[in-house]
């Protein structure tokens, strides 16, 4: 499993913005797809966790963002 993560870090060491994009489409796509096949009486549970994991990873990601575009900043005004 360490070999895989290995090899993850390495290919998005090489992706450009434009290979991520693909990327998190794809996901979405299959989150789509799996969504549509889920029972109804499930979609609830399923709705609130889905929810509660984007509100969780979305946080982190946009610190992470802010951070760099503010550093980027700072270098391009000093």
């Amino acid at each position: 499993m360490k070999d895989w993560l290995n090899y993850a870090d390495e290919y998005i060491k090489e992706c450009d913005w434009k290979d991520m994009a693909l990327i998190k489409i794809c996901l979405f796509s299959l989150g789509i797809l799996v969504g549509t096949l889920l029972p109804r009486r499930k979609k609830k549970c399923i709705l609130i966790t889905s929810s509660l994991i984007y509100v969780a990873s979305y946080i982190p990601i946009m610190i992470k963002f802010v951070k760099s575009v503010l550093a980027s900043r700072e270098k391009l005004f000093q």
